[in-house]
């Protein structure tokens, strides 16, 4: 059974119970791409998804923004952000590098309102420290452009290794 028949057979449970965290705990948006099926290839479930995240309204893309967890120092995550993270080795700080996630964690959320979000696929410790530190320095309209840039990052990995541990 080649991807599409396989996607577009489907049931609307199944297809949010697999696809439902690409965006992070935010089933809404598999549930609004499972609308455009059928599915000639699995770019478009991705566009489908992307373009529903792009065209949504600014309340929603905060809110999408803040179901993200604050890296090194959150402690409910779901499964796919635990993961990023501990490939990263953010589950593995030392005392002074947590405590500086901690700062800048607080300082971002106080300043941006949202958590800082940052695509740590591939990335280690002092790269997202480093980056964290840059894009604390932003203004608000660069930063909430570079967050939903992230998103969408991190939402591409997500969607690969969905197409990897499905076979699709």
């Amino acid at each position: 059974m080649n991807l599409e028949d396989k996607v577009n057979k489907l049931s609307k449970s199944d297809f949010i119970s697999i696809f439902g965290n690409v965006f992070e705990k935010t089933e809404w948006i598999a549930e609004k791409t499972y609308g455009l099926k059928p599915f000639s290839d699995f770019q478009e479930i991705y566009s489908g998804m992307i373009d529903t995240f792009e065209n949504s309204k600014k309340d929603d893309i905060l809110k999408i923004l803040n179901s993200h967890p604050e890296l090194a120092i959150e402690k409910i995550m779901t499964q796919d952000s635990k993961k990023e993270q501990s490939n990263a080795q953010l589950n593995n700080c030392t005392k002074e590098e947590l405590a500086e996630f901690v700062k800048l964690n607080n300082d971002y959320k106080k300043k941006f309102n949202f958590p800082f979000i940052f695509a740590v696929k591939g990335k280690n410790k002092k790269e997202i420290l480093n980056n964290f530190r840059d894009r604390i320095t932003n203004e608000i309209n660069v930063e909430f452009e570079e967050a939903k840039k992230q998103v969408k990052k991190i939402a591409s990995f997500r969607l690969n290794q969905i197409k990897i541990d499905n076979q699709l």
